[in-house]
């Protein structure tokens, strides 16, 4: 699907937006910057965290394969995954920087085992 920049990214999905809250973490792997494409998903946020797991590229079940970052940072690593980060708990997000965009509900993200 190409990317249609006339409507925010939950507008386009039908989806609830959810925008992080301030000073939370997410997981980014920051290994990976720089590769293509970008994956995005969320899972529910607790105290400290809003759920968001990105990464570029491949990924890996290496136990520091993320790292933790604030979300107000994300504009200095991946400001393209910014317009993102408002979608629920539950949505997924796969973007290669060329226009391609692909965001889903994943039911599975809001009950991992």
């Amino acid at each position: 699907m190409c990317i249609a920049n006339q409507q925010t990214v939950c507008e386009r999905f039908n989806a609830e937006p959810l925008a992080p809250v301030a000073g939370s973490k997410l997981g980014i792997a920051l290994s990976t910057l720089g590769k293509s494409p970008i994956h995005g998903l969320r899972q529910a946020p607790t105290e400290t965290t809003n759920g968001w797991y990105i990464w570029c590229g491949e990924i890996s079940a290496a136990s520091d394969f993320f790292a933790p970052l604030h979300v107000e940072h994300m504009s200095e690593y991946l400001p393209e995954a910014l317009e993102y980060l408002e979608l629920p708990p539950g949505y997924r997000f796969l973007i290669d920087g060329s226009n391609y965009e692909d965001v889903w509900f994943d039911e599975a993200l809001l009950n991992p085992s």
